[in-house]
């Protein structure tokens, strides 16, 4: 591009020197064949006017010596227009000259002339005709010619001198050429680098130009759009930046489709609701990402609408998601490039929440009624008349006071959760000995263990250092594990205590196994829900709430601790608690 645009300037100046040459050639030329005619024209005639001052006889006697003196071809015609003599030509093979322009213009005007090719001679001639007269009138004609060849002689002079002359000023005029053009190509080839690496994206420096000409106001109008220009992508950087921290920040899903209907970008909430990477999804249709017939329906009705959709999908995976969906139109972009977005709010956890609140509605309303159905049967048989059988009153005494006992229990597991899921349960976190712990709890649980023949054993493995504990609180925890325990075990069966010490994480672990029944594998996870329990029917004969494990997890959750069960069905469960180390 440089090379071309230089040698066209170079070439245009060149083009200009060699035009203007040529103009002034023509032009020269011109002139001096006009001033060369002009003195022959002259010549002639003023040589025509002293021939014919002589006697045509004497004229026709000298011809030759007249012509030349005279420089010139001289005739003498007569006013018939027959050609007397001719210093060239015998003028027995010349014929009638009265038509010719210059006699014709010398017979009306008294002289006349013509330039013409000579039919004679064969060459182009300057004719000059004087008509000679007396008294009776025209009395003949002197022509003189003379050829106008001298005339080109002088022009093809005139053209040689000024070959020479354009030619010796040839070579500094190009190098005065090429220097004009290296300096007018120089601010050019800046202006040309310079944009150059605007287009690569470098946008430092400034455009220095030292013209003050239009490439220099040129340089100026650049300098200012670069700075627009920065300011402007400093701008979107910046609101872009924002817009992507607000995405990356936001726990709903974002994905934008482009024309194609491809995903073209996504946030990280995506990744966490598909439990997948971005870059997995990115290209791919609705379909292929998210494999939901139900989602390409409400994609399919938005573009059917062009309205936005709001709806409800269920998506399946590792981890089955319940999401509300939005899809919208992307305002505000040129013709043909339209986009959408789909935002994701991911609703699982809120239905589970809702589900959770339903069973515990139905559970708690399930749980009161049942105690109160029966206190208020019996107390209605009473008041009927039994109370007048001593021994039977006793007895329906004894089941309502049992059912007013189980009421009270599980209004007080119900508050303690509560206390504990809303943070109000004030932990005294100390250093608490292990041993003493196990003094405290295992005497609660050995009268209902030697009632079914359970054998109680502690194992402590070494010295196991204290635990960070509120003591009230991991009492209650332990007692209620060795309670279930106890509980679902069968006569004559062994539930067993362990405690060590996991040095690589620093806890301090309880655990406690029983020779029970044994849970489902399916079962265990759910294992901490209010009101859960594996066996409904076992569970309530023996007097439980279905809060105890609840009222355990949450517990230990506040001591920053956990709780892990493994059971195998028909052997037994093992509960291990872990503790952090004093």
């Amino acid at each position: 591009m440089k090379k071309r645009l230089f040698i066209r300037i170079l070439i245009s100046y060149c083009a200009v020197i060699l035009l203007v040459a040529a103009i002034v050639a023509v032009l020269f030329s011109r002139q001096i064949r006009l001033i060369e005619t002009k003195q022959i024209e002259e010549g002639l005639l003023h040589t025509a006017r002293l021939v014919s001052l002589h006697p045509f006889d004497e004229i026709r006697s000298n011809i030759r010596l007249l012509a030349q003196e005279a420089g010139a071809r001289v005739t003498i015609i007569d006013a018939g227009g027959g050609v007397l003599a001719d210093s060239r030509v015998d003028v027995s093979q010349m014929e009638i000259h009265l038509n010719r322009p210059e006699v014709e213009e010398a017979r009306l005007r008294g002289s006349g002339k013509s330039v013409r090719r000579s039919s004679t001679l064969r060459d182009d001639e300057m004719y000059v005709a004087l008509a000679v007269r007396n008294d009776k009138g025209i009395k003949g004609y002197v022509r003189m010619s003379r050829s106008l060849r001298e005339v080109e002689d002088s022009v093809q002079r005139m053209y040689g001198f000024l070959y020479r002359t354009i030619g010796f000023a040839l070579l500094p005029t190009l190098l005065l050429a090429l220097v004009f053009t290296r300096k007018i190509f120089q601010p050019i080839r800046e202006i040309r680098d310079y944009t150059q690496a605007i287009r690569r994206g470098d946008l430092s420096g400034t455009l220095l130009v030292k013209a003050s000409d239009e490439l220099g106001q040129l340089a100026e109008a650049i300098n200012y759009l670069v700075e627009e220009y920065r300011e402007k992508i400093l701008l979107a950087h910046q609101e872009k930046g924002k817009l992507e921290a607000a995405l990356a920040s936001m726990v709903e899903g974002v994905v934008v489709l482009d024309s194609q209907g491809r995903i073209e970008s996504s946030n990280r909430g995506i990744e966490s609701i598909l439990d997948r990477r971005s870059s997995e999804i990115h290209g791919r249709s609705i379909l292929e990402a998210f494999m939901s017939a139900d989602l390409q329906r409400a994609l399919e009705r938005f573009r059917r609408e062009r309205k936005p959709v709001l709806e409800e999908i269920r998506l399946s995976g590792k981890q089955p998601n319940i999401v509300d969906v939005n899809i919208s139109d992307i305002q505000g972009l040129p013709a043909g490039e339209e986009k959408t977005l789909l935002v994701f709010h991911d609703v699982t956890r809120l239905k589970k929440l809702e589900q959770m609140r339903t069973d515990f509605v139905a559970n708690v309303t399930h749980e009161i009624r049942t105690p109160l159905t029966a206190i208020i049967g019996f107390l209605q048989t009473l008041l009927a008349g039994a109370l007048d059988d001593r021994e039977t009153a006793r007895k329906f005494l004894r089941t309502i006071a049992g059912n007013a006992e189980r009421l009270s229990r599980l209004v007080d597991d119900l508050l303690t959760l509560s206390s504990i899921e809303l943070n109000e349960t004030n932990l005294k976190l100390e250093p608490l000995s292990v041993d003493a712990l196990i003094r405290t709890v295992l005497p609660m649980v050995e009268s209902s263990a030697a009632e079914k023949k359970i054998a109680l054993d502690t194992i402590i493995s070494g010295a196991v250092p204290g635990i960070l504990a509120d003591r009230d609180r991991a009492v209650q925890v332990l007692m209620n594990v060795l309670h279930n325990a106890v509980k679902f075990t069968p006569e004559e069966g062994r539930v067993t205590l362990f405690c060590r010490e996991d040095g690589a994480k620093d806890w301090v672990v309880l655990q406690v196994e029983d020779t029970g029944i044994g849970i489902p594998s399916q079962d265990i996870p759910r294992l901490g829900e209010r009101f859960y329990r594996v066996d409904k029917a076992r569970s309530r004969e023996l007097g439980g709430t279905g809060l105890g494990l609840s009222i355990v997890k949450h517990l230990m959750a506040s001591h920053g601790g956990k709780m892990e069960i493994a059971s195998i069905l028909g052997k037994g469960t093992t509960v291990s608690l872990f503790f952090k180390r004093a």
